[in-house]
């Protein structure tokens, strides 16, 4: 038997161990649910439902955005990229940990003085109210089911490597269940429910990396030189896998490919929809920005905790072992807890179940953000003011929003069945990239541009969406490669796996052109309310 058949051999199809396996999930499904259900009865309006009515303090909506942020691409993609491509895996740590810095500086307190519910509330202060809000509703939608795929491939490789589930019909039906439990979360709790559920997840996944963390380092007597050499030459890549270029410097196009990454993941924090709505769950701007203090320290010390992670994941388990069992490198951090406990203990299996709670965890906590957002910016955006026409009362709004909640979790299982081989964090990048390329352009031009037109932001929107999408599509992660969505057929013309470089320049672009070549005379009193009550708070909700 090979090494990877024993491991999955001990991670799912031993008996004695599938038991204490599924206790563990079984006790956190009901444990948030039971805070689910209790928050849902606190939800009495829209208020409650959109933004958890703003009770919320700031480390408590801190702790939330640290939960939301570090989601099945940090835990399970980031430490699969380490493990296979050392350094140039790690890259991602670093790119998701600086983008906190561009949401803090330019956008955290503005966006929480200007909007209510969504960033459709912003664009709307000062433009056409439906052509904007319907544009902004569509890229929500369109940027969370891009991030919610990525947590349903996660969710399917986990849950099958526990229970030893081999087949693809088993998988999909993993993945239909995390999106059935998706759509109880948002449906009966709202925010409330989920802002409750996001923080208990960051404790448990700060609490496991941490014990993962220590493990590790005490395997190598707290010595991280001979952490990173066992992992370089376990490898089987030597000095090169401890250096830039592994995955991103063998070509022209993937050092290419690297700086669109790179971009992408700077610069899309700011534009995601299910950290911007968090924003709105705090009293003032002022708990806005301490709660982005606060995120930044909780994130930035778990991404310090991927090297242990990514690294001694190289350094203990084969290459093809973490291959066999999954393609993308997505189950190395369960494989490393288990190999740490001891393969064939009770031990490994206890801290594999614990781990693989955890991350199960995590992915419940993020898909619940993320169809949130996506379900509150159709009820709030398009339902009440656009096709309402700014008629529908609260309870109508919330009733649209769980009806909106269910077809995107239908959409979400769907995709997430296609997508189930591809490594998480790559698949994060991409709704990164289409975040940066749609939705931060034209919330940096309404806050800071007073000549910004309505077809500026339009033009902006979907054309930064459009191009996105449409490299995206025609790119090696959807078709003609080994590891693509569609590895049988081949229609893949543009050559990068993330269309960053060129997606978000191009946003940017179209928002100028649309203003430039505009006849609307841009509203300059409306600019300079909203900037005075973006800076200062003055008449915010």
């Amino acid at each position: 038997m090979s090494p990877a058949q024993q491991t999955l051999l001990a991670a799912g199809e031993a008996s004695e161990h599938r038991p204490l396996i599924i206790s563990l999930f079984a006790v956190f499904v009901v444990a948030t649910l039971v805070i689910t259900v209790w928050a849902g009865r606190q939800t009495k309006d829209a208020a409650d439902f959109y933004a958890g009515g703003r009770q919320f303090s700031a480390f408590q909506n801190g702790l939330a955005v640290s939960g939301d942020y570090m989601s099945a691409a940090s835990f399970l993609g980031i430490a699969g990229a380490i493990a296979l491509f050392g350094y140039d895996g790690f890259l991602y740590s670093i790119g998701f940990l600086v983008a906190w810095l561009v949401a803090l500086l330019l956008v955290a307190e503005p966006l929480r003085n200007s909007g209510r519910y969504t960033m459709g509330d912003v664009l709307a202060y000062r433009m056409r109210q439906r052509p904007v809000r319907t544009a902004a509703g569509t890229s929500t939608i369109v940027v969370s089911i891009f991030y919610l795929l990525a947590q349903m491939a996660g969710a399917g490789v986990l849950v099958s490597l526990l229970l030893g589930i081999t087949s693809d019909a088993g998988k999909i039906l993993i993945v239909a269940l995390v999106g059935v439990l998706m759509i109880v979360y948002v449906s009966i709790g709202g925010m409330k429910g989920t802002t409750w559920v996001q923080m208990v997840k960051a404790v448990l996944l700060i609490g496991g990396t941490l014990l993962i963390t220590f493990l590790v380092l005490l395997k190598f007597n707290f010595n991280i030189s001979d952490l990173l050499g066992t992992a370089a030459e376990n490898s089987g890549k030597g000095a090169a896998f401890l250096e830039p270029g592994l995955q991103y410097g063998a070509t022209g196009t993937s050092k290419l490919d690297f700086i669109s990454l790179g971009i992408a993941l700077v610069l899309g924090t700011a534009g995601l929809p299910h950290i911007l709505i968090r924003f709105y769950t705090v009293p003032n701007a002022k708990a806005a920005r301490k709660s982005v203090n606060w995120a930044i320290g909780i994130i930035g010390g778990f991404y310090l905790m991927t090297i242990a992670l990514g690294f001694g994941a190289a350094a203990l388990i084969s290459q093809d072992e973490i291959i066999a069992s999954n393609p993308s490198g997505n189950t190395a951090a369960p494989l490393l807890a288990l190999h740490l406990g001891g393969v064939d203990s009770a031990w490994g299996a206890i801290l594999l179940a614990t781990i693989s709670a955890v991350a199960f965890a995590t992915i419940l906590a993020v898909v619940a953000g993320l169809t949130l957002a996506s379900s509150s910016s159709f009820a709030h955006d398009i339902y009440a003011n656009v096709i309402r026409k700014g008629q529908a009362t609260g309870a109508e709004e919330v009733r649209a929003a769980r009806w909106a909640t269910v077809f995107i979790g239908v959409v979400s299982i769907g995709l997430g069945a296609l997508a189930r081989d591809l490594n998480v964090a790559g698949l994060v990048a991409l709704a990164f990239a289409v975040a940066a390329s749609a939705n931060l352009p034209t919330i940096l031009y309404s806050l800071f541009w007073k000549r910004f037109t309505t077809q500026g932001a339009l033009w902006s929107i979907y054309g930064g969406l459009i191009v996105a999408v449409g490299l995206v599509l025609f790119s090696p992660v959807v078709s003609g490669d080994p590891k693509a969505m569609f590895p049988g057929v081949d229609f893949a013309w543009f050559p990068l796996k993330n269309p960053g470089i060129i997606s978000i320049p191009f946003g940017f672009f179209m928002g100028w052109l649309g203003t430039v070549l505009s006849k609307e005379e841009p509203d300059t009193g409306k600019y300079a309310e909203l900037e005075v009550r973006s800076l200062t708070g003055t008449g915010a909700h």
